[in-house]
């Protein structure tokens, strides 16, 4: 029977941006906090923010790395060879799954392929995915092995384009790095990762093991208008719009734009009973510019 005691201790594999907005939530509820990572500077200004930091070697894990720990949030991406996270953690995770109440993998939404613009939620079935995409859902396969071997409570957070304080249209302005490329009829959903934040907050407080959810806000939008409204709040002139075919993008670039689709987030509103702070990317830009995050 799996422990439902009070331990209430984290593991962030990759502290990264999520994390870094999760974190203080968890730390006013009295969590303990750990971290990997893999030199002394990042493990100096884990320790300052009140992180345990746990260094990696490129070994397994030992299990006194997950002592006092009953959550975990993996967000490291798969590469050519895998997940960089699995192999690290199955044997720690082996002898600990019975004390284990929530494990979250933070995944992307361009496990779904493409779809032509059209409306999806998770239960789509998938259409073209790229290399990217594959890797993603590969990963997720692969974890969810492990879960079913080990009977681990893991959930699967499929995450939109994240923008928040410093990473964000108007911070992007500010560089002259902002560029608008236009290809028709082209959409892109995004999430405030305060908002991601909070989804992954309410799942821990309720957890539904082997749940996959679509974490976006309410509107997907041609990216060239996200561009031109945060324009609009510094009161400067947006980019040219430059055409697809011109925009002589990275291929990283232009596997983003290989997926158009409209993804519906109902399932953390009614599941998770989430109010999202930005519904559209609107409201969180305007927020950041009222605050000067950028």
């Amino acid at each position: 029977m799996r422990n439902s005691g009070d331990m209430n201790g984290i593991l962030f594999f990759g502290f990264g941006f999520c994390a870094t907005h999760l974190a203080p939530l968890l730390a006013a509820e009295g969590f303990a906090l750990k971290a990997t990572c893999r030199d002394d500077e990042k493990a100096a200004l884990l320790e300052a923010q009140g992180v345990t930091p746990i260094m990696l070697d490129g070994a397994p894990l030992q299990t006194d790395a997950l002592a006092g720990i009953d959550h975990i949030l993996l967000s490291a991406a798969p590469n050519e060879t895998g997940d960089p996270a699995l192999p690290l953690l199955q044997d720690a995770l082996a002898l600990s799954a019975a004390r284990m109440k929530w494990l979250g993998y933070l995944s992307t939404t361009g496990v779904y392929g493409d779809h032509a613009g059209a409306w999806i939620d998770e239960e789509t079935p998938r259409g073209k995915v790229g290399a990217r995409g594959r890797r993603r859902v590969d990963a997720e396969a692969a974890w969810r092995a492990l879960a079913d071997a080990l009977d681990l409570p893991l959930h699967y957070f499929r995450l939109a384009g994240i923008y928040g304080p410093g990473r964000n249209q108007l911070a992007s302005l500010k560089r002259g790095a902002a560029r608008r490329i236009e290809k028709p009829d082209q959409v892109f959903s995004r999430i405030h990762v305060a908002d991601i934040a909070q989804i992954l907050r309410a799942s821990m407080a309720q957890p539904n093991a082997g749940r996959a959810y679509s974490v976006c806000d309410d509107e997907a939008a041609p990216p060239q208008d996200v561009v031109t409204y945060a324009a609009q709040l510094m009161g400067v002139e947006p980019p040219p719009l430059i055409p697809f075919e011109a925009a002589d993008l990275s291929p990283m670039a232009q596997s983003f734009y290989a997926d158009n689709k409209r993804i519906k987030n109902d399932r953390i509103k009614q599941e998770l009973g989430v109010t999202l702070a930005y519904p559209t990317y609107r409201e969180g830009l305007k927020a950041l510019y009222d605050a000067a995050e950028f």
